[in-house]
């Protein structure tokens, strides 16, 4: 059953045509108040993933570059969603633009569910009347982030099999192999070399205290997660991903790629450059960054050139510091960027590759050392007590 009574009814009409779900509430409670209640529930409850949001700017900039009325658009949208919770927001989103509200200004009101980089480049498409064009964009920016974090996730499967394996191979060798071996060796370990030794109370341990590895480790993962929330915590850690020796470099490509795309879409939105530059290195989600880029807005607003600007804050590559030099020479900075976003984007996924390629083998010496350890604790042991019984 459709929501609406009629896809062009008025605003009264469309609103008492909505199906909520019916809940105990006050007879006192109106329509509007029911509309209020919703939107808060969204704001709270629902944030839109990466392929949702590509999805959207798709639908969007097909049929407003059809001729339709973004209101008739709006529509549609909400007819086509399939979570109900999105369903609702995109809703409420076309009533806000159907009683006079600007688009940008309806995204605004749904809170956290859709990012500030989009609202701004609604708002920028709004300004220039160019609505469509922004939507466009905006398909092609969150179609390559959703294909990245798709790299990533693929690519993340491999090792974390392997992890799942070592952990699960060396749970199964202590908790199970060991024991059965251990009358062998008797009860006094002082006799066993010290890797048997070792070995049996590591195995005693998970056996009777188990539970206190369960308790390091999710205290490890709490205490992790509470300490990158503290700013100077955080600020290291941002700083040493992209420093870090192997790993830096395929941090910065991706970086690049990101900040390429984001800026590139600003700045030919005819965003001022200095909002370019704050929601460009806003996006990227590091603080080491986002506190260079503290200086570089400084001193574009001062009339510095963003390439050496950017160039001193010894972050990028200089080929890409080159490129944008190359673009404020010619006055083409937007295509430039754009061009070197679409170079960043294949880099950032040999990286992404690159990256992912360096924990299997890690994981592989891992494995290969517990062996290793219990072989040669294992075996002498049991060489041993096989000779004390020939002896005997």
């Amino acid at each position: 059953m459709s929501r609406f009574s009629g896809a062009q009814g008025s605003a009264g009409s469309a609103v008492d045509g909505l199906d909520f779900e019916k809940k105990p509430a006050k007879k006192s409670a109106s329509p509007k108040n029911q509309r209020e209640n919703t939107s808060e529930e969204n704001k709270s409850t629902y944030k839109f993933k990466t392929k949702d949001l590509a999805f959207n700017c798709r639908q969007l900039s097909a049929m407003l570059s059809s001729g339709l009325t973004l209101v008739k658009a709006l529509d549609i949208l909400s007819k086509e969603q399939e979570n109900d919770k999105a369903k609702r927001i995109w809703i409420d989103i076309y009533e806000q633009v159907q009683k006079g509200e600007s688009f940008s200004t309806a995204l605004e009101m749904q809170g956290d569910a859709f990012p500030p980089f989009l609202k701004s480049m609604v708002n920028a498409g709004e300004s220039s009347g160019s609505l469509d064009v922004v939507m466009k964009r905006m398909e092609a920016h969150y179609d390559k982030e959703n294909k990245m974090n798709n790299t990533i996730k693929g690519a993340m499967i491999y090792p974390i099999i392997l992890l799942v394996l070592a952990v699960a191979v060396v749970i199964v060798i202590f908790t199970f192999i060991m024991p059965v071996l251990q009358p062998l060796f008797g009860d006094d370990y002082t006799k066993l070399n010290v890797i048997a030794q070792f070995l049996l109370k590591v195995s005693d341990f998970l056996k009777s205290k188990w539970y206190i590895l369960i308790i390091v480790a999710i205290g490890l993962f709490f205490g992790i997660r509470y300490a990158l929330k503290v700013p100077s915590v955080r600020y290291k850690f941002d700083m040493y991903k992209i420093t870090a020796p192997k790993i830096g470099p395929l941090m910065v490509k991706i970086y690049t790629a990101r900040f390429a795309r984001t800026l590139s879409s600003l700045y030919s939105s005819g965003i001022p450059m200095v909002e370019c530059l704050e929601r460009s290195s806003a996006i990227l989600n590091n603080a080491y960054i986002s506190d260079k880029f503290d200086q570089v807005i400084s001193e574009v607003k001062q009339g510095e050139p963003l390439s050496a600007a950017i160039t001193r804050t010894e972050i990028f590559e200089s080929m890409f510091c080159s490129i944008i030099f190359v673009g404020e020479e010619a006055g083409a900075l937007d295509e430039i960027l754009e061009k070197s976003a679409d170079y960043y984007d294949e880099e950032a996924d040999s990286a992404v590759q690159r990256l992912v390629s360096l924990l299997e083998p890690v994981m592989i010496i891992f494995l290969g050392v517990v062996i290793g350890l219990i072989l040669a604790g294992v075996y002498p042991a049991i060489y041993d007590s096989l000779n004390g019984l020939e002896n005997m």
